[in-house]
């Protein structure tokens, strides 16, 4: 059987865009409630949700940390990427979408606990770095040109972010990115795995002449 052509767009461009559009508001929302209900403790505050390495009442900020953020200038800068990134994903469909952003969201948040500095690290600037390096690596990975192409115009357009996995910025959870990244390429290795295996399977036997 012939391998399928890996997709670069998604199937509905306007319905994946309206998906992420959605996402992209959820977050707002989740920010303009914690700006609308300040608490008199810090520890109460919804931010405190957030990942917190090393400690067992952090652990859980694993699950919530992506979709928290430190005020509307932290959510605006995540915004546009995170909108086209994960519409280009869509590409690969809902299965996809979800597969690749659970392992990203999970080695980002567990890489952050394990090493993270202390304090609290919110932000979904984890799985942008995972989704961006799923991005760049999944046309070499499915020998497809056309993705290889968006991949080489992300880069010159965003290619700079990944210098966030390296320490040395201030306020910037560089271990998130670092992880984050990783994820994206635990992503593809198990995408392009999937992939082989589908076609292997389906390929139909050979019939002596």
């Amino acid at each position: 059987m012939e391998r399928p052509r890996p997709r670069v767009l998604p199937t509905n461009p306007l319905k994946a865009a309206i998906g992420m559009l959605v996402t992209v508001a959820v977050l707002f929302g989740i920010e303009l409630y914690d700006v609308a209900t300040p608490v008199p403790n810090p520890a109460m505050d919804l931010d405190a949700n957030g990942i917190q390495p090393r400690t067992l009442d952090g652990l859980d900020g694993i699950l919530w940390a992506p979709l928290l953020h430190f005020g509307w200038q932290h959510l605006i800068s995540n915004s546009l990427p995170l909108f086209v990134l994960g519409w280009l994903l869509l590409a690969g469909g809902l299965r996809q979408f979800i597969g690749v952003t659970a392992v990203v969201w999970i080695v980002a948040g567990a890489g952050t606990w394990l090493i993270g500095a202390p304090g609290y690290h919110v932000g979904a600037s984890g799985v942008i770095f995972g989704w961006m390096v799923f991005l760049l690596l999944r046309g070499f990975a499915q020998r497809s040109i056309a993705q290889i192409l968006v991949s080489v115009v992300l880069f010159f357009y965003w290619g700079g972010m990944l210098w966030g996995v390296l320490p040395g910025q201030p306020g910037i959870s560089w271990e998130g990115h670092l992880f984050g990244a990783i994820g994206g390429v635990l992503a593809t290795w198990l995408v392009a795995r999937s992939t082989r295996r589908r076609v292997s399977r389906a390929e139909p036997g050979t019939l002596a002449g």
